[in-house]
């Protein structure tokens, strides 16, 4: 008894929310990018997603400057000045739980 009443006070950690990446294509050098995330206002919410190419590099970052409580899932664009031969990816970030580690291919 003394054991289960110690471990209901250990705090759990929460679970993260962070965007999920529904879509990701290319359009000429535009990247366009829908996510979902559960965003419950200005104190948490999907703040960004990157592009990165081949190679890993960083080739933008999309800030998102509002919520979409309203709006899900979303789709926002990012227009490159040049697009690399060879696999894109994304990755989405919350702005409480940070950058998520999944990244997801961008469709040619």
């Amino acid at each position: 008894m003394k054991t289960a009443l110690i471990l209901a006070l250990i705090p759990l950690p929460a679970l993260a929310d962070v965007p999920v990446i529904e879509r990701a294509w290319l359009e000429g050098t535009t990247v366009n990018v829908t996510l979902s995330h559960p965003d419950e206002g200005w104190d948490h919410y999907a703040d960004a997603w990157e592009v990165f190419g081949p190679d890993g590099t960083s080739l933008g970052i999309r800030e998102l400057v509002h919520p979409h409580v309203d709006e899900q899932p979303f789709t926002r664009s990012l227009t490159l000045s040049e697009v690399p031969d060879g696999a894109l990816t994304i990755r989405a970030r919350c702005l409480v739980d940070g950058w998520g580690d999944t990244r997801a291919p961008v469709e040619r």
